[in-house]
């Protein structure tokens, strides 16, 4: 009796195993991320150029986009290029916006003289603006629409 349910167990293991197999087999060919086999040679994307001027934000708090290339700009924990013109010291005479005061309170929110290490990487929350194609939907309206 053992042995006709282990064969019984085996036959229909078998067939459950090559019925998996084949409408694996016949899901039809399985399509890159890239949109095209690895081998095929695709065009590089476009390249979409810096905007200039400033952003309409969408909400009260929304940290502003940067209206300007970053891309020579040194951000490290040492340097922060980006102080040159926006820190309350400098931006009077380079005609650049001044960092909020927030940028200048500690986590206990003492006020500081120079900018709060928490606030010193500014692309951590501000990033440049590019007219470029969403990556996915959007269904967001800014606060003053509604």
């Amino acid at each position: 009796m053992k042995l006709t349910v282990k064969a019984g167990i085996a036959a229909i293991a078998t067939t459950l195993a090559l019925s998996g197999w084949g409408v694996a087999q016949s899901g039809g060919h399985v399509q890159a991320l890239r949109g095209a086999d690895v081998d095929l040679t695709l065009p590089a994307p476009e390249l979409y150029q810096q905007q200039e001027g400033r952003e309409v934000r969408n909400y009260r708090q929304q940290p502003p986009v940067i209206p300007h290339s970053m891309h020579q700009y040194q951000i490290d924990k040492r340097t922060n290029q980006c102080l040159a013109c926006h820190d309350w010291s400098n931006a009077g005479e380079r005609g650049a916006p001044t960092l909020s005061m927030t940028h200048y309170l500690d986590r206990d929110r003492r006020q500081l003289d120079t900018v709060a290490g928490t606030r010193w990487f500014c692309n951590q929350c501000h990033v440049p603006q590019a007219d470029t194609p969403a990556l996915v939907g959007n269904t967001f309206l800014p606060s003053h629409s509604r």
